[in-house]
């Protein structure tokens, strides 16, 4: 057996670098990295030898560039994905909440933070976290309930089986998810004679699990029986590659599809059976076909409370739950008739199965009315009106959009409004709705303009989302990646403020200009975003916003446009009932009027079929 002598830095980058995806390039397109006490030393040196074969690229905050990663896998529809390196202690752990946005959104993302020596031999060494009563204990075992696959390298060797490990999970899409590999800093920088054939390319093949036959036959027979079906199409459908075949099967059978946050823009807004967003922040054509659907198909979700209204939204009382899913645990939530596969391998059996048997054709009046609703709430406002609405601006971007744009978010106002009233191109929508992370907008702007550098990527972020997380704006001007960030100013945490109104609690702490304060707030966004490289400007109104975005095509670097926005308005249309518990008792007759309203909601759910 021939070998060669690396150390174990060397050799991971080196393996890394050989592992392809199906499409010829690179699995791991590149590795974010902050270096410091626990990296530098050992991984900083591998990744300068290995810089021309996998580019590292410098970020600001171990958080944020772990998410500019994260949304980078998603733009890529789990194809590729990207790692992230940062030293123990503080850099570690402040991946931990980007481990978590990747669990929750099911996202491929290697971390590798730097841990404790093995040997022990310094102990306790700087940022080390010591545990009285266990010695194996490290800062970086917070990652283990986040993470899909958790190792520590502990011996250069191990990472002989650790790799094809951690590739196996990024790549299955079942298990697909965050996995992270703690570095021992003194085992990165120990050699060991590697076996040659450990660095020969692999090609890691995404698999298409296909249906069990009795698994199969169980749904055909509930689809056969129906007479109303429903299909909700989720992330999966994406994941899968299954746009078209989900449109054609719609069509085939007269079945309307609606979508999740993570799967608007499966369909074009303007496709006939597309019946818009569903749930929660859904649209009224959408939630009535699915308070009426006497069969709801679940297409690669995992029915989060947003899409099934806390679990009342589906009013039938013959309906069922057929869930199409490849991960055995999502497909089996709340007694559904389980049908684990790939989105892809399910619509063509099924398709094959029911032939040409279609059903009544669902109602398109309810699409014209939703379109007039949401026309109207985007409708510029009249000159010489108070602030815009979040809604108005919306409509502002929208109006601007093709069908190269791609529309992101998070967290605040702008994941409700936008997956209610934004008319989405084919792909067009990026939302991480599964964690709503505050301050992963712009970092993952970032990651989706690098992932599809043709696309007019736009980035809807609330002043408060942009106070969280700014700085990966200096990165992408230091990169050059250009992208659009709208900041909408309306003072503070608005959409918090509105739930907190309307549970019947008091404006207390979320706008700036009801939280404890000596000195007013006078944030300058124009020259916060400016002192970064960023062109920015401040839009006086809904003309010159639009206005504005115009000019912002084809700039060389980042954009900001900042807005003001009136705090309190959002669109009342559409949407159902959510579970927000309300205290049972208190001295607020709000409170107690909320209360009674949330009581009655609760008597709608519907928990097990």
């Amino acid at each position: 057996m021939t070998t060669i002598r690396l150390t174990a830095a060397q050799a991971m980058v080196r393996w890394l670098a050989a592992q392809e995806c199906e499409e010829g390039s690179r699995f791991i397109e590149g590795v974010w990295a902050i270096f410091g006490h626990g990296n530098v030393a050992g991984i900083g040196e591998a990744l300068h030898g290995a810089r021309d074969v996998l580019p590292t690229w410098r970020g600001h905050n171990e958080q944020t560039m772990a998410h500019t990663a994260i949304a980078y896998a998603k733009a890529m529809k789990r194809r590729k994905a990207m790692a992230v390196t940062t030293s123990i202690g503080p850099g570690a752990l402040n991946m931990v909440t980007a481990a978590a946005l990747a669990h929750v959104n099911r996202l491929p993302v290697l971390l590798i933070p730097g841990d404790v020596f093995a040997n022990r031999a310094p102990d306790p060494v700087l940022q080390q976290v010591e545990s009285f009563g266990d010695g194996t204990v490290s800062a970086n075992d917070c990652f283990r309930p986040v993470s899909r696959y958790f190792d520590r390298i502990q011996r250069p060797e191990q990472l002989l089986t650790a790799l094809p490990r951690a590739l196996r999970v990024m790549t299955d899409p079942a298990e697909c998810g965050p996995v992270t590999l703690a570095f021992c800093q003194d085992v990165q920088a120990e050699a060991y004679d590697w076996p040659e054939e450990f660095f020969a390319p692999k090609v890691w093949r995404i698999r298409r699990p296909e249906p069990d036959r009795e698994e199969l036959a169980v749904a055909l027979a509930a689809l056969k029986a129906a007479k109303s079906p429903v299909i909700v199409a989720g992330g999966g459908v994406i994941y899968s590659g299954a746009e078209a075949e989900l449109a054609e099967f719609a069509a085939a059978h007269d079945i309307p599809v609606v979508e999740t946050q993570a799967g608007k823009s499966v369909m074009g807004f303007d496709h006939p059976l597309n019946f818009g967003p569903v749930g929660v922040t859904g649209a009224s054509s959408a939630n009535i076909v699915c308070e009426t659907a006497d069969l709801v198909i679940g297409l690669g979700t995992r029915f989060q409370d947003f899409t099934t209204g806390s679990w009342s939204l589906f009013k039938n009382p013959k309906r069922r739950i057929l869930s199409i899913n490849v991960q055995p645990y999502d497909a089996a939530k709340h007694g559904a008739i389980s049908l684990v596969s790939d989105a892809k391998v399910a619509l063509e059996l099924i398709d094959k199965a029911l032939g040409n048997h279609r059903y009544a054709k669902p109602d398109q009046a309810l699409r014209k009315d939703w379109f007039a609703a949401t026309a109207a709430v985007k409708a510029a406002p009249q000159p010489g009106n108070a602030l815009p609405t979040d809604a108005q601006v919306i409509g502002a971007v929208n109006r601007t959009a093709g069908a190269e744009t791609i529309v992101m978010g998070a967290a605040g106002t702008m994941p409700g409004e936008l997956h209610k009233i934004w008319d989405a191109a084919p792909g067009g929508y990026h939302m991480e709705y599964g964690f709503s992370c505050m301050g992963y907008e712009i970092a993952g702007a970032l990651g989706i303009k690098m992932a599809r550098p043709e696309a007019d990527v736009i980035c809807m972020v609330g002043d408060g989302s942009y106070m969280m997380a700014n700085s990966e704006l200096a990165t992408a001007v230091m990169m050059g990646v250009p992208f659009t960030v709208v900041v909408t100013d309306n003072r503070g945490y608005g959409c918090i403020n509105r739930l907190q109104k309307g549970t019947g609690g008091a404006g207390f702490n979320n706008l700036l200009d009801e939280a404890y304060h000596v000195n007013p707030s006078a944030i300058d966004f124009v020259a916060h975003a400016a002192s970064m490289g960023a062109k920015a400007v401040k839009a006086r109104d809904i003309k010159a916003l639009g206005e504005e975005l115009a000019k912002a095509k084809g700039a060389d670097r980042p954009v900001v446009i900042v807005i003001d926005t009136d705090p309190w308005p959002s669109t009342e249309a559409g949407g159902t009932w959510w579970d927000v518990a309300v205290p049972e008792v208190s001295v607020r007759k709000e409170v107690n009027a909320a209360r009674a309203k949330y009581e009655a909601g609760t008597g709608k759910q519907r928990l097990v079929d």
